[in-house]
């Protein structure tokens, strides 16, 4: 390859240092998108993004661009010298691929498909703390307001006061939209925050996360709201079984010095406790996935994962879960630091995952 042309936005600041707020990629245009050869990175940019993109982008070329990017694809190939590039085939329209391809037919045009992903699954010191940064404010966040946790409030209420805390307590943003899920609506994975109110005897499930300087934090906490009810007790503590299993394997490895274990030994892990314990049908999402510029990201922990082995060092979530529809849900997740080099994993949420009762 002579180039690689890249529009996703993750990819857009870990090359380029260019960054859009979340959302901001649909109203952008083509600034941000990015062309990187073996001797130099072009930024294109608009008049609203050009004083942005000098800032962050300080090593790159930057060129002026309008909507009408077939008009200036042939000069920008030809300045680079590219006569084949590689082009971001999980991002890019088929539309915009034909566009391209028809301005400048002498260039060759050819998937690139987890190339920038592999490496951004790779974490640096500096993407780590950061990540760890994110947690802390997400973990001060939801230790704010376990207070406001009472019978009557509503799951958008308490989803809002949550909101405040993390925006107010040192984040840029939310890492995703919260989700706040009383009682039966417990039950969807990624549920929205309704007009429910909480009540006694209910389960309080509460997955959000923070972000600092780009990096993403995510964590999963499942409250009680009054006395535990002694099946939602023991759905939690089968929940907390398979987190552990998956995290001892992951220790041992560590401190054995074994080879890394693959994302589908780490789910399969989880995954066989819950089964064991007749709930496998109630376990129906992974055990976890990779974090950083996006909250969803390379390594995937899943059945359908990678049977190869885990990346070193990279971070990523671990979080089993246990729904039953128009009952409950329970899920505990917090994110790790997996690394050779270490003997140990390392906890990044620091928040406790033991049995919390609130509202009393």
């Amino acid at each position: 390859m002579d180039a690689y042309f890249g529009i996703q936005p993750e990819h857009m600041r870990y090359l380029t240092g260019f960054a859009l707020d979340d959302g901001e990629d649909r109203v952008a245009g083509n600034s941000g998108r990015f062309l990187v050869s073996a001797d130099e990175v072009v930024v294109l940019a608009d008049s609203r993004y050009r004083l942005q993109a000098a800032a962050q982008a300080s090593g790159a070329r930057l060129e002026a661009t309008a909507y009408d990017l077939a008009a200036t694809w042939p000069g920008l190939v030809k300045s680079l010298g590219a006569r084949r590039v590689a082009m971001e085939s999980a991002a890019i329209s088929h539309e915009l691929w034909q566009q391209l391809q028809a301005a400048a037919p002498e260039v060759e045009l050819t998937e690139a498909s987890g190339w920038v992903e592999a490496h951004r699954a790779t974490k640096e010191p500096a993407e780590v703390e950061r990540i760890k940064s994110a947690c802390a404010v997400a973990d001060r966040s939801l230790a704010a307001i376990l207070r406001r946790v009472r019978p009557g409030q509503t799951e958008r209420e308490l989803a809002l006061a949550l909101e405040w805390e993390i925006r107010t307590g040192g984040a840029d943003s939310l890492a995703f939209g919260i989700a706040c899920l009383a009682g039966p609506n417990a039950a969807m994975p990624h549920g929205s925050p309704s007009r429910r109110e909480v009540d006694i005897g209910q389960v309080l499930l509460l997955d959000f996360g923070a972000t600092v300087d780009g990096y993403r934090s995510d964590m999963t906490r499942t409250l009680f709201v009054g006395e535990p009810a002694a099946g939602d007790l023991a759905i939690y503590e089968i929940v907390a079984a398979a987190q552990s299993a998956s995290m001892d394997l992951l220790r041992v490895a560590l401190r054995a010095g074994l080879p890394a274990p693959s994302g589908r030994d780490v789910d399969a892990a989880a995954r066989r406790v819950i089964v064991a314990a007749g709930h496998g049908e109630h376990f129906g999402h992974g055990t976890g996935h990779g974090i950083g510029l996006a909250t969803h990201e390379q390594p995937a922990l899943s059945r359908a994962a990678s049977d190869e082995p885990l990346p070193s060092p990279t971070v990523f979530s671990v979080e089993p879960g246990i729904y039953i529809d128009g009952e409950t849900g329970v899920r505990i997740e917090d994110l790790v630091l997996f690394d050779r080099t270490r003997t140990d994993l390392e906890r990044l949420t620091g928040f406790p995952g033991d049995v919390l009762v609130v509202g009393v």
